[in-house]
């Protein structure tokens, strides 16, 4: 199925939930003009139709292939990558001097959007990437940033993470790799690292690696975890990547979906010495590395996005073009496209507005961290309660709107060859890596919840309650959660867990209906004036309209969960 990047979606989302104009206004991000918008959102959307889209289902069909350690990928991958790189598509929000463009985060995660819903698989090559740039200008030394930031901006060399070992899981604290001075500032690293993304390719000159790793007498736990940069290869007199560095992909992993990107099982040291550098302080890993995880959570919500937006147009574009039964209403008229039917239509209607949805929740967090590096600290108190709600809810809906797109394909959806069942399985990893969603909804509740003795989260949903029309929907959800938020601040641990996902649904419900409604007034404001895409405005409303009665008033029934405590589940099993 042919699909287009909603660019005109995307650049209404950008100007009215992120307010780029605004940002705009700021000298550090004086670049991004409206001209400059526009060409990055037409520009990205070519590479992404005419690149990365043709090679999804390729990729799909035809995986990465393991050879005597190395990792071979499907013809066309090269070249498809090359593009990105070509055309400087991984630089948009790095900083200038290392040669990116220093626009805002906001455009970067367009960027990133038409690329994984092109294609999904591929997309987590530049999805890594930008998280190993931030966590380097944050603790890298000042070598490390001249000799890695410059290759890793231009995408010549892809960053990965490395934080999952055999037997740990999520718990980062029990991970067992060993790094061990042996002077001049090298650290020797032995250990194992399992789904590591983009681990071994043939893509890049280079694979820089930020491994987590014990240093000898660390103290138990995560606050004995450093952060070691170590790359596939040392680099020899004249910068070049030339020496083997004893590192190694052992396999790859068979998966359900993401059959467009390799995932691996990496050995460090244990053929040949492997030597790496430490970034930031001895002991201070967690902390390095969760400037790099925020960047990949938000980014793991975008894949929410992309799989819910290409889900949403392959099943409008079935239901447009199958042919089957009469209307109830019109029973003597002849069979209908079923995209006719009432509930059919209400499966589109739910897929469309749960991908705006997501969108919205999206861009508003792009645009606080956005916010956050001119200084604004409370847009950075507010971003860090969005990321756990953009990375969980978002892909929740991500696999939502993609296993409804199979629905209404019917049983030509679980039909591999109609494709809408890649979309299913590329999505279901999203909700388990970078943190389970159980994991984010932990963080809202445990860490989030009193963060700034709690003004953070009062702040952001009184914002909402203000917004929200008297006895609507939103209102009495925003109420809700204020009723939970206020709950839980006196609740026992397992008590606030028990209830931490259905708070983190409701939470980021209100969150997104704000943000729908927002956009609904501004498109009927334009719309009054006769001015603008008459179309797109009024389905932007009638999807707003479907978010605020259906999807926000489901919501309100999550308020019992959010509040039933610990005591049940643990009552028989």
């Amino acid at each position: 199925m042919a699909f287009q990047i909603p660019t005109q979606e995307q650049a209404f989302v950008l100007t009215h939930v992120a307010a780029i104009d605004e940002l705009a206004g700021h000298e550090r991000f004086a670049a991004a003009s409206p001209d400059m918008v526009e060409a990055i959102i037409d520009g990205i959307a070519q590479v992404a139709e005419g690149e990365y889209a043709p090679l999804n289902r390729h990729g799909d069909l035809h995986n990465p292939r393991w050879v005597d350690g190395r990792v071979v990928m499907p013809d066309g991958v090269r070249a498809a990558y090359r593009a990105t790189v070509d055309g400087g598509w991984g630089s948009i929000d790095a900083p200038e001097a290392y040669g990116g463009q220093g626009l805002p985060l906001s455009l970067a995660s367009v960027v990133i959007e038409s690329l994984g819903t092109a294609n999904m698989g591929l997309t987590l090559i530049n999805l890594l990437t930008p998280g190993a740039i931030h966590a380097l200008i944050a603790y890298g030394s000042d070598a490390q940033k001249a000799t890695y930031l410059p290759k890793l901006v231009s995408g010549e060399w892809n960053g990965t993470m490395n934080l999952t070992e055999p037997g740990a899981g999520s718990d980062v604290g029990a991970l067992k790799t060993m790094a061990e001075p042996v002077g001049d500032g090298q650290w020797r690293i032995r250990g194992q690292k399992i789904f590591i993304t983009f681990g071994e390719h043939d893509l890049t000159d280079n694979i820089v690696h930020l491994v987590l790793a014990r240093t000898p007498d660390a103290p138990a736990g995560t606050r004995g975890i450093s952060l070691f940069l170590v790359p596939k290869y040392r680099l020899d007199g004249a910068g070049a990547p030339t020496i083997d560095n004893g590192v190694r992909c052992l396999s790859i992993e068979h998966k359900l979906g993401i059959h467009n990107s390799p995932t691996c099982v990496m050995s460090y040291g244990e053929d040949g010495d492997c030597l790496g550098e430490l970034i930031g302080d001895i002991h201070g890993g967690m902390r390095a590395m969760f400037v790099m995880m925020n960047n990949a959570r938000l980014n793991v919500g975008n894949q929410g996005v992309q799989i819910a937006e290409r889900a949403t147009q392959q099943a409008t574009s079935y239901a447009a073009e199958r042919v089957q039964s009469a209307r109830a209403s019109a029973p003597g008229a002849g069979s209908v496209a079923i995209i006719d039917h009432p509930d059919v239509r209400r499966m589109l209607w739910r897929m469309r507005a749960l991908t705006q949805g997501a969108r919205a929740i999206l861009y508003y967090a792009a645009g606080q961290m956005d916010r956050a590096t001119l200084g604004d600290d409370a847009a950075r108190m507010r971003a860090d309660v969005l990321i756990p709600l953009v990375k969980a809810w978002a892909t929740d809906m991500g696999v939502e709107v993609a296993s409804i797109g199979i629905q209404v394909h019917g049983g030509m959806g679980f039909i591999e060859e109609t494709g809408a069942a890649q979309h299913y399985r590329d999505a279901r990893i999203a909700p388990i890596y970078e943190g389970t969603n159980g994991i984010q909804a932990a963080d809202l509740v445990t860490r989030k919840l009193g963060l700034g003795d709690g003004a953070a989260m009062r702040a952001m949903i009184g914002d909402i309650a203000a917004a929200a029309p008297a006895g609507s929907p939103l209102a009495a959800l925003a109420t809700a959660c204020g009723e939970v938020a206020g709950w839980m601040a006196d609740a026992s641990v397992d008590d606030r867990l028990a209830g931490s996902a259905d708070f983190l649904h409701m939470l980021a419900v209100a969150v997104a209906g704000w943000q729908m409604l927002r956009q609904r007034d501004i498109a009927t404001e334009i719309l009054a004036t006769g001015e603008g895409d008459a179309d797109f405005l009024r389905a932007k409303c009638a999807a707003a309209d479907f978010f605020l009665t259906q999807i926000v008033s489901e919501a309100l029934g999550r308020r019992a969960g959010a509040m039933a405590g610990a005591a049940g589940l643990y009552a028989a099993f």
